[in-house]
C-alpha cells in the first residue's frame, strides 16, 4: 500500500506521542494475565471474572487502575489492593522477560530523532511499571521523553499526556504532533488534544475498522511504517 498522510494532515511534525504496549512494545498477554491475577487475589471468581477480563479488553489503552475503580465501584480499598497485585506481577513478568519491542520500533524512534522529531513514549501504566519496561528493553534515554498517567493528571482517552508532552518539549503548536497508537483510546486522546494526526497501528489491541471509527486519521500495519508515512518518497514509496 501506499504510504502518506491524509492530505489534510500534511504539516512537517515536530513531535511524536507513541504508545507503548501494543504499539512500539509487546508482551504476549501478560499484562491481561496480570489483570486476571489481580482481580482473582480481590476474590473476584466465576462470571464476574469473566465480565471484568472482557470489560479490560475493551478497555484497551486506558489506566489499569481506572479498570480496577470500576469493578471495585464501591470498594476503594479492593480497588487500590487490585492496583498493587497487578504493579507487583506485571513487574514479575517483566523481569522474566515478558515484554519485547514491537520489529522496527526502536529503529523508528532512532529515525525520527535523526530527523529533528522529538519523541515522547506514553502508556496507561505506572511509572515504575514504564520504567521497569524501559529498563528490560534497554530503552531508557531511547527518546526525549516518557510519561504515565500520573505524571500527567488524567490518563487516556483525555488528551493530558499529549499536552503534557506539548509542553515539556516546548512544541509550539499542538498541531505539529502525531500520536500513533493501537487503541481507540489512543486515538481519542490524540483527536482531543489537537494534535495534527492521529495515527492508529494493527500489532496491538483493535482492528483498523475500529481505529477509522474512532477517528484515526491514518492507519498503518506497525510503527515500522511511521516514518514512510511522514516521509513518503517522491517517487511514490510501495511498501512491500
Amino acid at each position: 500500500m501506499t504510504l502518506q498522510l491524509a492530505a489534510e494532515h500534511t504539516r512537517a511534525m515536530r513531535l511524536a506521542v507513541l504508545d507503548m504496549n501494543g504499539t512500539t512494545v509487546t508482551d504476549g498477554g501478560a499484562a491481561e494475565r496480570a489483570v486476571e491475577q489481580a482481580l482473582a487475589s480481590c476474590g473476584v471468581t466465576g462470571q464476574r471474572l469473566a465480565d471484568a477480563l472482557a470489560r479490560s479488553r475493551r478497555s484497551a489503552g486506558l489506566d489499569r487502575s481506572a479498570l480496577f475503580a470500576q469493578v471495585f465501584a464501591d470498594d476503594g480499598e479492593s480497588a487500590r489492593a487490585a492496583a498493587r497485585t497487578f504493579s507487583a506481577a506485571y513487574d514479575a513478568m517483566i523481569a522474566e522477560g515478558a515484554v519485547e519491542p514491537v520489529a522496527g520500533a526502536e529503529e523508528t524512534v532512532h529515525t525520527l530523532r535523526e530527523r529533528g522529531v522529538k519523541v515522547c513514549l506514553v502508556t496507561g501504566f505506572g511509572r515504575h511499571t514504564q520504567n521497569s519496561i524501559l529498563e528490560a528493553l534497554g530503552w531508557m534515554g531511547l527518546a526525549d521523553l516518557s510519561l504515565c498517567s500520573e505524571d500527567a493528571g488524567r490518563g487516556r482517552p483525555s488528551p493530558d499526556m499529549v499536552l503534557t508532552a506539548v509542553l515539556a518539549l516546548d512544541i509550539e503548536d499542538v498541531r505539529d504532533v502525531v500520536v500513533v497508537g493501537d487503541t481507540e483510546a489512543d486515538i481519542a486522546s490524540g483527536l482531543r488534544s489537537g494534535a495534527g494526526a492521529a495515527v492508529g497501528v494493527l500489532t496491538g489491541a483493535q482492528t483498523e475498522a475500529e481505529l477509522r471509527a474512532a477517528g484515526a486519521t491514518d492507519v498503518v500495519r506497525s510503527i515500522a511504517d511511521l516514518p514512510a508515512l511522514l516521509w513518503p518518497e517522491p517517487a511514490g514509496f510501495r511498501q512491500s
